[in-house]
């Protein structure tokens, strides 16, 4: 059995990572309202330009192509999956072995599984009526970190290639050639797909209604997950860093080419976590990845990026800090959106809700205070 590929004398730091890790997270926590603010406000007199980059801050509906906002939950997977070459060699150049980072990886499992039912599948409720068991982006992060880990801890780069190909095309053919509940295989609708169907089985009254699947779909996360281990061990080498651009650039031109290929016969749908979607999103994530290493890494243009890597720095108390402080609602009691000031009035509401939740998380950063799991 091989041992994980580590490269002696990688760099155990590419700020991009965290750079990027903020970037999207700053979206989720405030980010996609001031801009829509500052959309609504700039171009006041322009309503068909406020709509078409509103329709960009959207899920987009069933069988429609994806949009920017439906990269944000596969860059999330493909992040954590980046940064995982770097965590788990430091671990092993520690002295932790084999058996302590199983044991990491579980801990790390159940505390996402946890946090991610209080998200999103009413744990905190006490009903059983209403409690969903797999229903939210940090379950299906540690579902892809699980099956991330477990091929990581026991192949090396080749077997991790290999194992990113059998996941995308073991759920392509599932997905394709299995009947379900008196349907025909290879039936892709909303709600009506295999994916669905088995998260049903599996968990009753307590499955996911909506439209998003997650058990059979934690293939696709794993696939994710693991061709953002595949960027870590890019960024890990010993080629010099134009090389490593170059290389994350190319990667992520081809897999976008073949995502759309593939698309042609295997529909792009973030709904259920299609192969194809997992790997055309996976290409828009090297290249985002690639333009954050050169203006970070290898330019060193940092200062724009600090606002990013703050939030990134403690992404998990970003995610999880309208449970507990709702800065929105505080915003909205200083400007009331719309009712006092206008439009400038949703706007400045927006940037003091983001300004009060990058202050506590600023504060955490100026006293290295970072929330881990």
């Amino acid at each position: 059995m091989s041992k994980p590929a580590v490269e002696k004398g990688a760099p155990q730091r590419i700020i991009a990572i965290d750079a990027l890790r903020g970037f999207d997270m700053f979206w989720i926590v405030g980010g996609n309202s001031v801009v829509m603010a500052l959309v609504g406000l700039v171009f006041l007199q322009f309503p068909g330009i406020q709509a078409a980059i509103d329709h960009q801050f959207h899920h987009a509906p069933w069988g429609e192509r994806l949009v920017f906002w439906d990269l944000i939950m596969p860059l999330f997977l493909f992040i954590v999956g980046a940064s995982m070459p770097f965590s788990f060699s430091r671990r092993q150049e520690e002295g932790q072995g084999k058996t302590a980072l199983y044991k990491k990886i579980l801990v790390r499992v159940a505390i996402l599984w946890v946090l991610g039912m209080i998200k999103q599948g009413n744990l905190l409720r006490f009903d059983l009526d209403a409690l969903i068991l797999y229903s939210n982006t940090l379950q299906a992060i540690a579902a892809g970190y699980l099956i991330g880990g477990v091929i990581m801890l026991n192949t090396g780069i080749r077997g991790q290639i290999a194992a990113t190909v059998a996941l995308l095309l073991s759920y392509w053919a599932l997905l394709a050639l299995v009947p379900f509940g008196g349907n025909p295989a290879g039936t892709i609708e909303d709600k009506v797909n295999l994916a669905q169907h088995v998260g049903h089985l599996l968990f009753g009254s307590f499955a996911d209604d909506g439209s998003y699947t997650w058990a059979l779909s934690s293939l696709g996360f794993g696939a994710t997950v693991l061709l953002g281990i595949l960027s870590g061990h890019v960024l890990r080498g010993d080629a010099d860093g134009w090389k490593k651009l170059r290389t994350l650039v190319a990667i992520g031109v081809g897999l976008i080419v073949l995502g759309e290929v593939w698309n042609l016969v295997h529909p792009i749908n973030k709904y259920i976590w299609t192969s194809s979607m997992a790997v055309w999103t996976a290409g828009w994530c090297y290249l985002l990845l690639a333009v954050f290493y050169l203006l970070i890494d290898l330019l060193e243009y940092r200062k724009w990026a600090f606002v990013f890597i703050v939030v990134g720095a403690n992404a998990l108390v970003a995610y999880m800090a309208d449970m507990v402080v709702r800065f929105d609602d505080i915003a909205a009691l200083i400007f009331q959106g719309e009712g006092r000031l206008g439009v400038t009035g949703t706007l400045l509401q927006a940037v003091a809700s983001f300004l009060l939740l990058w202050g506590a998380l600023y504060w955490m950063y100026t006293k290295k205070i970072f929330v881990r799991i």
